[in-house]
């Protein structure tokens, strides 16, 4: 008798980054272990400190069925995710690194750039997780993506740095269509010059008007991605796309965690860096192996948690 579909609960705060980790583990544990999943908002349960620690779960919604697995990410649902580790045959598993000592819950997924060494229950994966699936081609079409975030506590973000390099893709590649979009931390300043650059060859996209399927279209259509290093996710979106994607020259701030995280996709041939950007246009990045961490991650909860007889 075949053993019933797993059951995985993703505990959200309902952040967008946080949100989108989620969807990706989600979708693979779906496709590849069968499982039935449900999200649970945690900012629907006020959870006391001690009932956290003491493991003491509230009442949840009754209409869920016992889960197998329990994932959270984003501090909002650690007080949650703590508060149900003692459930019956629930195996928990926090994505980021937790303000708690990893050993409470019982497996952790986290970026390699957080220097937390990987352990039998840690997984450490390069970059953030997200809901990207690879490509199956990559189109012919002569189009470009760039997309801009703006000033963070890892870069020392620059206004005409940013513009001119971009206007220099411009200008070296006359024959591309580019397609540009902000996001919410591109500076205002930064944004109206870009909405300068419109013209027949160039679409510049409102970032308050792309819905959450905008990214995965847009990259499906491009043959190019340049991406500023502040966005790590985006630059993970982008690469786990499989497009050949290259990343803007800001100078990176001393000791960053996200800057070093940055310099090892760099290095080990997921994304190039601006002085590359011919190898980018001419499609030619060095055969790196697929970057697709949420399958990785997948494949390795399901390894440890789901297998027969493991749950």
């Amino acid at each position: 008798m075949a053993s019933p579909a797993p059951v995985v609960w993703l505990l959200t705060d309902k952040k967008p980054g946080h949100r989108n980790q989620l969807k990706g583990l989600g979708n693979r544990l779906r496709v590849l272990a069968g499982a039935s999943v449900s999200e649970v908002d945690a900012t629907e349960y006020s959870i006391p400190l001690w009932r956290a620690l003491l493991g003491m779960a509230p009442a949840m919604d009754g209409t869920l069925p016992p889960p197998d697995l329990i994932i959270a990410a984003g501090s909002g649902t650690h007080r949650l995710l703590l508060s149900l580790r003692r459930r019956s045959k629930a195996k928990t598993v926090v994505l980021m690194k937790p303000g708690f000592p990893i050993g409470w819950v019982d497996a952790a997924i986290i970026p390699e750039h957080d220097a937390v060494a990987p352990g039998r229950h840690i997984l450490t994966t390069e970059g953030v997780i997200n809901a990207i699936t690879p490509l199956a081609r990559i189109t012919d079409k002569p189009e470009g993506l760039i997309l801009t975030g703006g000033p963070s506590p890892h870069y020392d973000w620059d206004d005409d740095v940013m513009l001119e390099q971009i206007s220099q893709l411009m200008g070296r590649y006359p024959e591309w269509r580019w397609t540009i979009s902000g996001s919410r931390r591109t500076p205002a300043a930064l944004l109206k010059k870009l909405q300068e650059l419109a013209g027949p060859k160039v679409t510049v996209v409102d970032p308050e008007r792309t819905h959450s399927s905008w990214l995965p279209h847009q990259l499906a259509a491009s043959r190019a991605v340049w991406v500023t290093p502040d966005s790590g996710s985006m630059v993970c979106e982008a690469a786990t796309s499989g497009v050949p994607t290259g990343v803007f020259e800001l100078a990176p701030r001393h000791n960053s965690r996200v800057a070093r995280g940055m310099a090892s996709l760099v290095e080990k041939g997921y994304v190039a860096r601006w002085s590359d950007h011919a190898s980018v246009m001419a499609g030619k990045l060095p055969e790196s192996p697929g970057l697709w961490e949420a399958d990785r991650a997948a494949r390795w909860l399901i390894s440890h948690f789901l297998k027969r007889g493991n749950h």
